[in-house]
């Protein structure tokens, strides 16, 4: 009895959920989990592969995924997607309607994907602080 009102033993584990995070190159997607993990902005580099941050939480742990998002690297998302239990979709809402075009098919592309399409997404448009970017209406 003692040892149960006296020693608080190790705190029960927070739940840990598995994500994927996906845009095109430059959308961001680096800069947003640096920051969520609380990491120094100096020194990021766009993602070439793929890499997986822990963003710890009060209440959970997010594991998240991010692939890179060039040309010859996009093809290969869907084989990350499973085991996957949410998506964050990056986009650059201050891109070029050419980029913003594919944006929006590969975006399309993942809300039709099997592993993809009964999952939670967030699609965060980026870069709203630079003058060139697109309102959430416009995007």
């Amino acid at each position: 009895c003692f040892r149960a009102l006296c020693c608080k033993g190790p705190p029960p584990p927070r739940p840990e959920y598995d994500l994927v995070c996906i845009g095109l190159t430059g959308s961001g997607k680096t800069s947003l989990l640096s920051h969520l993990c609380s990491e120094s902005p100096e020194n990021i580099v766009s993602t070439t592969g793929f890499s997986i941050k822990a963003v710890p939480f009060q209440n959970a742990i997010l594991n998240v995924k991010e692939l890179g998002g060039t040309d010859n690297i996009r093809k290969y998302w869907s084989r990350y997607y499973q085991g996957s239990q949410g998506v964050i979709f990056v986009l650059d809402s201050a891109s070029s309607e050419d980029d913003l075009e594919t944006a929006r098919n590969e975006l399309h592309s993942a809300l039709r994907h099997p592993q993809l399409c009964t999952l939670p997404f967030l699609i965060l448009a980026n870069h709203q602080d630079k003058p060139a970017a697109r309102s959430i209406q416009e995007v």
